[in-house]
């Protein structure tokens, strides 16, 4: 029997199986589809065998990252849960992908990484607790400053920064969204029917971090626990898929594997050895440097005339 592929994607939180839209959105369509997946729930995206979260690691044609591509992989291995779609509802997925991302994703974004409020209290404090050393130190921002350009080339504003205007905008388009994923629903138990699709697992990626997060600022949530429909989707493809991770602090499935287990292997082993290297160079440099024990003195002395130039090089290499 073939290895299956492997899933990288973030870890969890909140009672969520991962705090990230796209790992949410992959993992729940590859549950819907019945795909065996080797599941990592890692935090640092390094770790990754694209440097992205989520990417799916094949043993035929290589890794992938991004929810469509994983997705079409799944479905290149006969693990499709759109396969009993008509072709309208078919047409109605894509149609409702597309207002996920267009409307819902900017507003999602701006609530967890750009709102000021959201993101110092809750979003960079859940990284720097959950990356290792020295990574959470200037990971988070960094990641931050990505969702920003991200957002800012969804809505076609390369100078949108936080405030009040952005926020009415993004937050009526959400709402919006919202409002019509409702109606869509109505009181099915899926949005086409008794069984899940990619749809589903779209919608569910986008909404469920919103529906559990605890945020200070939660406008946009509040919105979202208006509509009843929609927190019971969530709550059961929660309770039905992954129900030991829909009550926070319960154990995670027996095919998951946290940081710390088979990460140990190349190329993982190098890059993780070369940090701790870099590391404890820096600060041993650091001790010595504080500690007196290696002092940088700086020596004045006169000159010829014609060497100025030459010495002047010397003192800006030694001052690097």
């Amino acid at each position: 029997m073939a290895a299956p592929s492997e899933l990288f994607c973030w870890k969890g939180s909140w009672g969520l199986p991962s705090v990230d839209t796209d790992s949410l959105i992959v993992l729940a369509y590859a549950r819907f589809a019945g795909a065996p997946l080797k599941i990592h729930k890692i935090s640092n995206p390094w770790r990754s065998p694209t440097g992205i979260l989520p990417a799916l690691k094949t043993k035929e044609e290589g890794s992938f990252s991004q929810p469509s591509k994983i997705i079409i992989q799944l479905r290149k291995q006969k693990y499709n849960a759109d396969y009993d779609l008509s072709a309208k509802e078919g047409a109605d997925t894509l149609a409702f992908i597309s207002l996920l991302e267009e409307k819902l994703m900017p507003a999602l974004i701006y609530t967890l990484w750009i709102d000021p409020k959201n993101y110092v209290e809750v979003t960079r404090r859940w990284h720097a607790e959950n990356i290792s050393f020295p990574l959470n130190f200037f990971l988070p921002s960094r990641m931050q400053r990505q969702q920003l350009e991200r957002v800012r080339l969804m809505r076609g504003n390369s100078t949108l920064e936080a405030g009040e205007e952005a926020e009415k905008e993004m937050y009526h388009d959400a709402q919006e969204c919202m409002n019509l994923l409702s109606q869509r629903l109505g009181s099915n138990k899926f949005f086409f029917g008794d069984s899940p699709s990619s749809l589903d697992a779209y919608v569910f990626g986008h909404l469920a971090p919103l529906l559990k997060i605890k945020m200070p600022s939660s406008r946009l949530q509040q919105h979202l626990k208006s509509l009843d429909n929609l927190n019971s989707f969530c709550c059961n493809v929660l309770s039905l898929y992954f129900p030991s991770e829909s009550r926070e602090g319960v154990g995670r499935p027996a095919s998951s594997t946290q940081e710390g287990s088979d990460f140990d292997h190349e190329p993982y082993k190098r890059r993780k050895q070369l940090l701790s290297v870099l590391v404890a160079v820096a600060a041993m440099l650091s001790y010595a440097l504080l500690t007196g024990i290696v002092a940088i003195e700086h020596v004045q002395e006169e000159v010829p005339k014609q060497d100025t130039a030459s010495m002047r090089a010397v003192y800006e290499e030694e001052e690097e």
